[in-house]
Order: structure tokens, then sequence, then C-alpha cells
């Protein structure tokens, strides 16, 4: 593994997987001009351990098995010093495997916390004990939100959500109606046309990317965006634009990754960004936001403890190790990055920030 002592010569692999097709692909070209930005800061100061990083994009678009073969090929050559990206945790469990602990794998999309993630795995992301799980505390408090219902893309992820949303709630009958369809379904009547449904107070939207979108204008071209309102905490700024603002009413999404105007850390990453990307770049959004903080992660996570090294990462952060990012410390629980998470409500395309959550 790279550690502080290598030469400046020398240059780091780092794998980013970044789905460019199905659903998901509609996020792919602002998380790929974020990393690029974050890619060109590190690398205009001392790198990472003091070498220059060299970024190869995989597309994490397709099936995990496919996603999983070219990794591993990659690995093979020996040169690579870690992962990072945003992908669906399908992907994450394939790549894990393939990867087996040989190097850092820094994830940043939300995820399900599961307990058995093979060492290495750096869940930048939030669990949704931290996320989704006080956003719907919040609907209730605030709201009055008491019934559910989900409708979610089928793979663990949304599974894995709702499991630790029915613990949360009051009682498991709660939640009134549960659907779960195929990655880059485009017709979601059966869920909209359920008589369940309208028993709910509000819906949990669990799906990727242009399922997200489609579901939102037929949600409201069904008249029922004025009925009950949806939360996410997986839309960002692309899904808002693909949807349009009339889809949006009503839509509540939480993130870790905001990139707040209000503030003079995301008036400047904005203008940064721009700088780097020019004017018709596509938007800095909240997923695009979480992977230029994952490779700044990296890099601290690698400067701090002096090594890529996976079995003294995972040393280091078992001590409780505190990781200056871009714009707040993070903090470790065993493999989970914990920091501040927010809870937006959809204003057309863009968001307003509403309230921190605990």
């Amino acid at each position: 593994m790279p550690t502080r002592d290598e030469s400046r010569e020398e240059t780091i692999e780092i794998l980013s997987i970044v789905p460019t097709q199905g659903p998901a692909g509609i996020i792919a070209p602002s998380c790929t001009a974020a990393i690029s930005l974050a890619v060109d800061e590190i690398n205009s100061g001392t790198g990472i351990l003091g070498r220059e990083i060299r970024l190869t994009t995989i597309d994490g678009g397709r099936s995990p098995y496919a996603v999983a073969a070219e990794v591993e090929a990659f690995l093979a050559t020996g040169m690579v010093g870690a992962i990072t990206g945003w992908h669906t945790s399908a992907v994450r469990r394939a790549v894990a495997d393939a990867v087996g602990g040989r190097v850092p794998y820094l994830y940043a999309t939300d995820h399900e916390g599961l307990p058995d993630e093979r060492p290495g795995v750096l869940l930048v992301g939030e669990h949704p004990d931290h996320q989704t799980v006080p956003a719907v505390a919040w609907l209730r408090r605030e709201l009055g939100v008491r019934r559910w219902a989900v409708i979610g893309n089928d793979y663990i992820w949304p599974r894995q959500t709702v499991h630790a949303l029915r613990r949360a709630l009051p009682s498991p009958a709660d939640i009134v109606a549960e659907q779960y369809v195929p990655l880059g379904t485009t017709d979601f009547r059966a869920f909209l046309d359920s008589p369940a449904l309208l028993r709910a107070d509000a819906v949990l939207i669990l799906l990727v990317g242009a399922d997200t979108a489609r579901f939102n204008r037929q949600f409201t071209a069904a008249g029922l965006a004025t009925a009950m309102a949806r939360l996410s905490p997986a839309v960002d700024e692309n899904v808002l634009l693909s949807a349009g603002p009339g889809a949006n009413t009503d839509l509540y999404v939480a993130s870790s990754f905001f990139v707040d105007e209000h503030t003079a850390d995301g008036r400047a990453r904005r203008a940064r960004y721009r700088r780097h990307q020019g004017e018709f770049a596509p938007a800095l959004t909240t997923f695009s936001n979480s992977t230029y903080e994952a490779m700044h992660l990296l890099r601290t996570l690698a400067d701090t403890v002096g090594t890529l090294d996976v079995p003294t990462i995972t040393a280091h952060l078992s001590s409780g190790v505190v990781l200056d990012g871009p714009s707040t410390r993070r903090g470790f629980l065993g493999n989970q990055a914990v920091g501040p998470a927010y809870l937006a409500k959809a204003d057309g395309v863009f968001f307003d920030i509403i309230e921190q959550l605990p």
C-alpha cells in the first residue's frame, strides 16, 4: 500500500465508480465534474501521501457482476490505491467482494448500514437511522404524519431502509402500503391506483434517479401531490429538474450534502466549481457534492493515518479518529462516517434547508 514516503513522481490510481447508464445515469455528469474538481484541488496541493492522483472512471450503471469484474481487472495490475464513487448498494456489495479489503473503498451514497461490510469499506453516505428515520420523526412531529406508503426499487438499500423505519415507528402497521419495482420502471399505476395508498399521510420514495423523477410526475398527474407529503433521502437537483418544478410540491429530502447558498462555504464551493467547469457545467448537486466530499475525505484520512493500508486505517478508525472535511468535521462509528444531516423542502428545482436533523 502507498505510504507517505513514496516519491512525488509516482501517482496513485483511484477508481471512481459512477453510473453512466440506467436510471441513475442522470447524475453521472454532475458527479464526474465534482470529482474532477476535488482531484484538481488535491493535486494542486500535496496530492495524497505526497503523490498525484490519477483518476479512472468506471461505469457503475451496469450489472453488479460486470462492475465488479472490471474493478477486479484493475486491481490485478497492483496499481490501484483506493476506490470511491456514487452507485447502488447492490454494486457496492459486489465490488466489495471483489476488492476483498485490498484497498480502501469510500462509498459516497446513502446505504443500509448492514454489519457485515468487507474490511476497508468506509460508508461516507448516511445510515437510515441518522437520516431517514429522524426525517420521518420530524414529519410526524411537525406535520402530523402517522401512516406511510413506501415505493422503492427492488434491491438491498430500499428494503433495508424500510426495515430500519419499521423498527422506529410506533407501530409496524403505520406502513400501510409497500411496493418494490425493478430499476428502470416507467409505469407506477399499480402503486398509485392502490386503495391502500389512500390510507397514507405521506409517501417514502426509495427510488433511484430517473425512476424518482418519473414517479413524481405520475404522482402529481394523479392529483396526489396536494393530498399527501413525500419524503426521500435520494433526490438531488438533477432529479428535481428532470421531474419538473410542478412535480416537486410538498417534497421533503434528507441529506448530509446539500450545498447551501446561504453559507460562505456553499457560495465559495459553487464559485470554485464554476471556475473549474465553466458556466454551462452540470449542476453541483447534493449527490455530486457527496462524491466531492468523499475524495477530500480520502486525502485527509490517508494523510492523517500516513498510509492507504486497510488494516492500519481500520485500527485508527476504531480509536476514534475525527477528520476535517471540506465543510464539516466527520467522525466514524466503526466504518460509518458521521456528520450533520439536514432536512430540506423542494422549491421548484432547488432546495430550501429547513432543519438540522438530530
